[in-house]
């Protein structure tokens, strides 16, 4: 019985003790086997549980060809994955990155026809109108609200700022840009990131580099000294990058110095990783040229939008061994560390509801500080006891609020034309005035005739037009590239004896893929004015031109005529708002030139070596003007200008008094502060500019540079404001090619504190006793001509 009932109790223990050990090994190969998820295991973990072709998917068009393939499975419909995050590896928790354009507002998807209850975007003013604000804080402002609309309307990244400097005044993108001054571009492009990248979504800077042209914009090759590239071309991206760490930067689609800038492991690897220290990710633009394997080689961890042939160069590449699965990893971690930070990654739910009404406000304030007063001949503005205004110029009722292409807003409201702003703001206009106008602009609408811009054999070809109709992308381009309507002697005749003051809207759009930045005045246009003006100044009164334009533009030939010339830019949604306020004395226009405006187009540094050679269709584009970029040649060749780099008229004026050094001679850095007093009658806003003229002992140098600015509060009459600024020895240093560092030279340097890059109002002089090697750098990016570039006086 009692060895009956042990051996019982042993078979039991036995039963007991297997079963035991087969849940823990079952548990152990639960645990074993368990798929590593994004979020929850380490990035290498992921990265080593996915397959080689589901590595190449991900990089190539970040997913689509994986989720192509999966819903073609189930017959579906095959999305397009760069718009709203869709999962790609689901097992792995691997999802799209939600990208949309900028750079003048989150550019999502218009609003369906009958729409009810779209959720809209807000348009801001375009870069340059930004940039001509010179205000940091500002502009970091208008980041933030980039930011709440991305985050609350479920988008990750936002595919801007763009920063190409403005290096010819017929580039069509230059409106998507900030500035000739690279100093003044990356401080705006550092303070819009800042903002954005505050609400927990990524910016992206773009094009890097040397995007500075349209014209086979895909495949030519630019081709800028060393010099010119480090102190012009990459000074601003490496501003912004050190001042703002963005998440990504998109190369462009150019080559420069022979190497397509997506291929090039000296500009991504040694420049931007190892010199500017930089941890983001490298994405290559949209649809652009070049070899697949090159681009993972070189460092580009994302092929945007992503094509078969790029699949299939990178499948082949790791078959016949031209690149290692571990390059495909080393790019795959950037992408997913970008794709970890991700708000939907970290649980955070859209509202689709962002403070539009604020972003509304803040659009019309951006709007009326970026606008830059060019004439006001006898205190022509702000208007006074004027009331009834004739409003002339078709774009005064069909305002231009952006540019076309990807720099567009696609999903705004509204916008408010100058006509809408000026009868907000208690202005009249003649009823029958603005119904005659009203029917212009439905006349064009209604015939879709093409445009005479447009109405040649390229532009057709570009554009798919056939017959004489404009095709439907043109909704945006229309009324804009139109002529302006034929306004008889008569007819001006009856408005002037309506009204009290007359006010003449002229606007030119621009847009990626054309030159078209820089269009003269027409024929009709120029008669507009002379007759206009002619007219009214007869009869005593005066005649405000309103510039509604994408960049520098011709003023020379009828500039004259006008008593006050008002540069509106591209304003944004607001802008009729905002110029009726300046108009009517309710915001005292403080806006600077971030341009120089050329007397002629011909004067311009770059003309003669712009587009390229061959000019039609360009293979290589000399950058013969070297360093010598907008003010800089200008101001160092003695060549005049209409308006110069920085130019900006006030309502009020403005004292500079009590310039000081910390120090005359020069060892670690210099402290600069002075004072600005208003002295004149109305409060106002004053923007002082610091440029700085360095001894040319050994290179050629420009006759000054811009080294510092700042923008005052709004000073009341008779209140003053002390402002500072630091010169480090980065400020004093030159590229010197020959020896790859930034030399400063010994010598005497002398502050100069303007108004404007000529009306320099107070100097002072300081002393570097010895030549400093500021930094040494990689001996990299040489050109592949020997270039003749323009060198000093």
């Amino acid at each position: 019985m009692i060895l009956r009932r042990f051996f019982h109790l042993t078979i039991v223990l036995v039963a007991t003790v297997f079963s035991f050990q087969s849940c823990f090994e079952k548990e152990q190969n639960q645990q074993s086997d368990k798929t590593p998820e994004l979020g929850k295991s380490s990035i290498r973990e992921v990265i080593a549980a996915m397959k080689p072709e589901e590595k190449i998917g991900v990089i190539v068009g970040d997913g689509k060809f994986i989720i192509a393939r999966a819903n073609a499975d189930k017959n579906k419909e095959v999305p397009i994955a760069n718009r709203n995050s869709k999962p790609v590896i689901p097992r792995l928790g691997i999802k799209t990155t939600a990208l949309t354009d900028g750079p003048s507002g989150i550019n999502k998807p218009p609003a369906p026809e009958g729409a009810k209850d779209y959720t809209y975007t807000t348009a801001f003013p375009t870069p340059n109108c930004v940039a001509a604000s010179w205000n940091l804080e500002l502009a970091e402002e208008i980041g933030k609200a980039y930011g709440n609309e991305l985050l609350e309307y479920d988008y990750d990244l936002a595919l801007m700022p763009g920063m190409n400097l403005h290096r010819d005044p017929r580039c069509g993108r230059n409106f998507e840009y900030y500035s000739e001054d690279p100093l003044l571009t990356g401080k705006m492009a550092a303070a819009v990131v800042n903002g954005l990248q505050s609400y927990g979504v990524g910016a992206t800077l773009k094009h890097f580099v040397a995007n500075n042209q349209e014209t086979n914009r895909r495949n030519y090759n630019a081709v800028i000294s060393r010099r010119a590239l480090r102190e012009q071309y990459l000074r601003g991206f490496e501003i912004a990058v050190k001042e703002s760490n963005p998440w990504a930067i998109m190369t462009s689609y150019n080559r420069m110095n022979g190497f397509y800038t997506a291929e090039n492991p000296e500009l991504m690897r040694e420049l931007v990783r190892d010199e500017w220290n930089y941890t983001g990710l490298f994405m290559t633009d949209f649809d652009g040229y070049g070899d697949a394997v090159a681009k993972v080689r070189a460092g580009s961890n994302m092929l945007m939008g992503g094509n078969m042939q790029e699949f299939n160069e990178l499948k082949e590449g790791l078959k016949n061994k031209t690149i290692d699965e571990s390059m495909l990893d080393e790019c795959l971690v950037y992408n997913l560390e970008m794709k970890l930070k991700s708000p939907g990654m970290k649980g955070y739910k859209p509202s689709f509801k962002p403070d539009l009404d604020a972003h509304a406000q803040l659009a019309r304030e951006a709007a009326a500080e970026g606008m830059v007063l060019l004439k006001n001949e006898d205190n022509a503005l702000p208007l006074k006891n004027e009331k009834k205004i004739a409003l002339f110029g078709k774009i005064g009722y069909h305002l231009i609020p952006f540019g076309t292409g990807s720099g567009g807003v696609r999903s705004y409201y509204h916008r408010v034309s100058v006509n809408d702003g000026l009868n907000a703001a208690g202005f009249e206009v003649p009823e029958a005035m603005q119904q005659e106008y009203r029917d212009y602009i439905q006349k064009i609408i209604r015939e879709n005739l093409v445009p005479p811009y447009f109405d040649n054999p390229k532009m057709r070809k570009d554009n798919g037009i056939k017959g004489n109709h404009a095709p439907p992308h043109f909704r945006n381009r229309l009324v804009a590239f139109s002529r302006e309507k034929v306004m008889t002697r008569q007819a001006i005749k009856k408005y002037e004896a309506q009204t009290d003051v007359a006010v003449i809207t002229l606007g030119r759009s621009a847009g990626e893929n054309y030159e078209n930045g820089y269009l003269p005045i027409t024929e009709r246009e120029l008669d507009l004015v002379r007759n206009v003006s002619e007219i009214f100044h007869a009869a005593g009164k005066k005649v405000i031109v309103v510039l509604n334009v994408a960049s520098v533009w011709g003023t020379v030939n009828w500039r004259d005529y006008a008593d006050a010339i008002l540069l509106a830019w591209l304003p944004g949604q607001e802008g009729g708002h905002a110029v009726a306020d300046i108009l009517k004395g309710a915001v005292n226009p403080s806006g600077k030139l971030p341009d120089s405006f050329p007397m002629r187009i011909e004067d311009v540094p770059s003309y003669k070596s712009f587009p390229g050679i061959p000019p039609e269709n360009p293979y290589n584009s000399f950058y013969e003007d070297g360093i010598y970029v907008g003010y800089r040649y200008y101001n160092t060749f003695d060549v005049p200008t209409a308006y110069e780099f920085g130019y900006g008229l006030s309502y009020t004026t403005f004292e500079y008094a009590d310039l000081k050094l910390s120090a005359t001679k020069f060892t670690d850095k210099i402290e600069v502060t002075v004072t600005v007093k208003n002295t004149g009658n109305v409060a106002g806003k004053e923007v002082v500019q610091l440029y700085l003229a360095a001894p040319a002992t050994n290179i050629h140098k420009p006759v000054h540079e811009l080294k510092g600015f700042a923008k005052t509060k709004l000073l009341q009459p008779g209140e003053s404001e002390q402002l500072a600024f630091e010169i480090d020895k980065h400020a004093l240093a030159s590229f010197w090619s020959g020896k790859s560092a930034w030399i400063a030279d010994k010598g005497d340097y002398e502050v100069q504190i303007g108004a404007s890059s000529k009306d320099i109002r107070l100097k002072a002089i300081f002393n570097l006793p010895e030549d400093i090697v500021v930094e040494k750098v990689n001996d990299i990016l040489y050109p592949n001509f020997n270039l003749k570039e323009l060198t000093g006086k």
